[in-house]
C-alpha cells in the first residue's frame, strides 16, 4: 500500500468506529429512549462520519490505482468531515478528527498531482 491509500484506510477506520461509538452511547443515553428529532439529530451525526469513512476506506484500494476518481470521492468525503468538525467545534472540539482529514487532504491533493 502506498501512503494516500493507507491514510486513507486510517481515516476511514478512525472515522467508522467513531461514528459506531457515537451512534451506541446515544441510544443508550436518555436521548436514546424516546425517538424524537433531538435523537435524529444526534443518529445523524454518526451516520455522517460513519458514511464518510466507508467512502473513504473504500476508495483507498483504488487510490493505490490512482484512479482519478477515488481521488474524487475521498476529497469530498474527507471536506465533509472537515466541514462536519468546523460545525461541531464549539460544542466538540474533534482534534483528532481534523488532524488526520487534513493530512489526507493534503496528501492526497500532493500524490494527485503528482501523478
Amino acid at each position: 500500500m502506498n501512503l494516500v491509500s493507507c491514510v486513507a484506510l486510517i481515516a476511514g477506520i478512525w472515522a467508522i468506529v467513531n461514528g459506531v461509538l457515537h451512534d451506541y452511547f446515544v441510544l443508550r443515553s436518555e436521548h436514546g429512549k424516546v425517538y424524537n428529532r433531538d435523537l435524529l439529530r444526534l443518529l445523524m451525526d454518526g451516520h455522517i462520519l460513519i458514511t464518510c469513512g466507508v467512502i473513504q476506506a473504500v476508495a483507498s484500494n483504488k487510490l493505490q490505482n490512482h484512479e482519478p476518481w477515488a481521488y474524487y470521492i475521498t476529497g469530498i468525503a474527507t471536506l465533509s468531515l472537515l466541514a462536519y468538525c468546523a460545525m461541531i467545534w464549539p460544542f466538540l472540539k474533534s482534534v483528532a478528527t481534523i488532524a488526520i482529514n487534513t493530512a489526507l487532504l493534503g496528501i492526497l491533493a500532493y500524490t494527485f498531482f503528482q501523478a
